[in-house]
């Protein structure tokens, strides 16, 4: 239930956000510049505000646990990218734009924010382990197999300053914060919470905004596109989670992981399939078409990870 209610809380922000567009409040210059605010300072202190909390204790080895469980997950995911387009028949041109869609998911702009209305701080910390392997992956493999949908594709190119970007740095910040119990000015605090408290409604108006420029009629017709939805939203969320209950008994830790393999396509996906030649339209699709069922979705999935406690 509580789940339901914040889907619902992030569908009618991203309602603000289609509003928006639709009486020209917003335009791409501004969503360009709120994302940007989004992911530069927003979200960082997003996961500051968890390791400056020092309410909760996790032990050192379950943030140990917490990173082998991460980069397990990861694992999975790219195995399954391998197999998933060859199931649903892609022509070769298009494979790498959907391996890319396969792997990484909106876990900052969706997964975040539901992941601390549910799990609190401590939800966050474990979430913020999975930042990490996400820039490192997207800015190589992503880059990797996205070219390869491109004839002229001059191999992959690794982008280190991307990988360790803003966001990165702040989980090795917020890590050793909490680790060291380092107590931070109530001044600093307070801007950081502030800030912070963007993130939700300002991520959402965002993919609002893009959802209105999509033709609904259209992004539904999409035979493939549809079971590529119902696969990465279903089948790959509740079979991780099946498994991973059988080893992970910390209730927090799995709902975790449950949310970060539950979000839907990651919009970094279309942006690396416009910069390296992938398949455009089909990754703004997919971006689309999963946000939209995943407010419906991530609920129905999250009573079944309930079932499993």
């Amino acid at each position: 239930m509580v789940m339901l209610k914040q889907m619902i809380i992030l569908f009618v922000l991203m309602g603000v956000g289609i509003i928006c567009r639709k009486t020209k409040m917003m335009n791409d210059a501004v969503s360009k510049g709120m994302s940007a605010i989004v992911v530069n300072i927003a979200s960082p202190a997003f996961i500051l505000s968890a390791g400056i909390n020092q309410e909760t204790y996790i032990g050192h080895d379950m943030l140990i646990t917490c990173a082998i469980v991460t980069v397990v997950i990861y694992a999975e995911l790219i195995i399954i990218a391998v197999f998933l387009p060859k199931l649903l028949r892609v022509d070769a041109k298009h494979v790498g734009t959907y391996r890319v869609m396969t792997i990484f998911s909106n876990i900052g702009f969706m997964g975040f924010p539901i992941i601390l209305a549910m799990y609190g701080e401590t939800g966050l910390l474990y979430a913020a382990f999975f930042q990490f392997p996400f820039n490192l992956l997207i800015y190589t493999y992503g880059i990797s197999v996205m070219q390869g949908d491109s004839k002229d594709g001059e191999g992959l190119n690794i982008q280190w300053k991307k990988i360790f970007n803003v966001g990165v740095i702040a989980v090795f910040v917020s890590v050793a914060l909490f680790l060291f119990r380092v107590r931070v000015p109530a001044s600093i605090e307070s801007v950081i919470d502030s800030l912070s408290g963007l993130t939700v409604p300002m991520s959402m108006m965002v993919i609002g905004y893009s959802l209105a420029g999509m033709k609904l009629k259209e992004l539904f017709s999409k035979k493939r596109l549809l079971v590529f939805a119902f696969i990465k939203l279903i089948i790959i969320p509740v079979v991780t989670i099946f498994w991973l209950h059988f080893f992970i008994t910390d209730k927090i830790l799995l709902g975790v992981c449950f949310v970060m393999v539950a979000t839907p396509v990651g919009s970094m996906t279309a942006m690396l399939a416009e910069a390296y030649d992938g398949d455009k339209e089909t990754a703004s699709m997919g971006v689309a078409l999963t946000t939209l069922l995943s407010v419906v979705t991530i609920p129905l999935c999250g009573l079944f990870v309930q079932s499993l406690r």
